[in-house]
């Protein structure tokens, strides 16, 4: 395959930059800002190779000990209401919460922010409790070589992921998958990822490239190379012009943004929002967009903005305690 070639090449630029027309033809100069939102610290799986959670199963013997409080979670939609942020999904591990918790939590968001949210809380079938709250189901994909996946994640099998897309699919709800570099794939298992995406008609995919947790296998490995972070979503772009691509990158890896942009990303995530919000940081997050010649969809400074609505009694103290954090911070900066 073309792609592949030109990528074990090292032909980057010229695929960055074809990426980079498509982008803007198919999808114009706006990128998102995107906040996956967590709701518990708990996965009953727990054994995901690169995944935090995997080191914390012995810690936290209760699931219900590491949900988070429902209150923080609904003041958290309200703050991306607010700044214009998009929720990614939202995240809880394994067996954190029932479906009808899941459904329920998600119609008190949707009727937050006006929109309907995408899910990552885990494979099942059971998606037909959910309605109009509910943009689209995610799957946590992670690698797609299927003997890599086995291996990586041992408990979240792949074909019960596609039969679950599957299945989002009959309901009308859209697709995604997440996908995180650094794992050990290769460039050749850029076919894997090709085939994922026709066979299942995938609508988003979504980027990350490894953070490396302690007491975890991959404890002290690098991030991978930012250029060739860029070479795969070119490469999904170009093969995908119409596919929703959201990349992942971390605070102390924000010059990837422009590559990124360049290369095919609609939405940029993984930024520890109450930490650098207003900050020295959230101003450098939105002067690489700029600079890539982008428009910012959101806002990672603008305080005025983080100050207006109106929510309850019960969630209005866990907003101020986040304005409270994102104020405490920006003094520091």
């Amino acid at each position: 395959m073309e792609l592949i070639k030109e990528l074990k090449d090292y032909n980057i630029l010229p695929l960055i930059e074809k990426a980079n027309k498509i982008t803007l033809k198919e999808h114009g100069p706006h990128i998102s800002l995107e906040r996956a939102i967590f709701l518990s610290w708990w996965c009953a799986k727990g054994d995901c190779a690169f995944c935090y959670m995997s080191t914390q199963k012995k810690r936290i013997n209760k699931p219900k000990n590491a949900q988070r409080h429902i209150f923080a979670i609904y003041a958290e939609a309200e703050l991306c209401k607010r700044t214009g942020w998009n929720i990614e999904f939202l995240s809880g591990g394994y067996e954190a919460y029932t479906q009808k918790e899941i459904r329920d939590i998600s119609k008190k968001i949707y009727n937050i922010t006006s929109k309907p949210v995408w899910l990552n809380t885990g494979i099942t079938n059971d998606l037909s409790i959910f309605g109009e709250e509910i943009e689209g189901i995610t799957g946590a994909v992670e690698i797609a070589n299927p003997e890599k996946q086995k291996k990586i994640c041992p408990s979240k099998p792949l074909e019960d992921i596609c039969d679950m897309l599957d299945t989002a699919h009959s309901l009308g709800f859209k697709k995604a998958i997440t996908i995180i570099l650094g794992l050990g794939e290769t460039i050749d298992d850029l076919e894997y990822l090709f085939k994922l995406i026709e066979d299942l008609k995938i609508d988003r995919i979504i980027f990350y490239s490894l953070n490396a947790h302690a007491n975890t296998p991959f404890a002290g490995k690098p991030q991978p190379a930012s250029m060739y972070y860029s070479g795969i979503v070119s490469a999904v772009r170009i093969k995908f012009p119409k596919i929703e691509i959201i990349c992942g990158t971390w605070t102390d890896n924000l010059a990837n943004i422009g590559p990124l942009i360049f290369s095919g990303a609609n939405g940029l995530t993984k930024f520890p929002l109450f930490n650098i919000y207003g900050t020295s940081k959230g101003k450098r997050v939105e002067d690489e967009v700029k600079w890539a010649g982008r428009s910012l969809t959101g806002t990672f400074t603008d305080f005025d903005r983080l100050m207006e609505g109106n929510v309850s009694s019960k969630i209005e103290p866990y907003v101020q305690r986040y304005i409270d954090k994102c104020l405490e911070n920006k003094t520091k900066d």
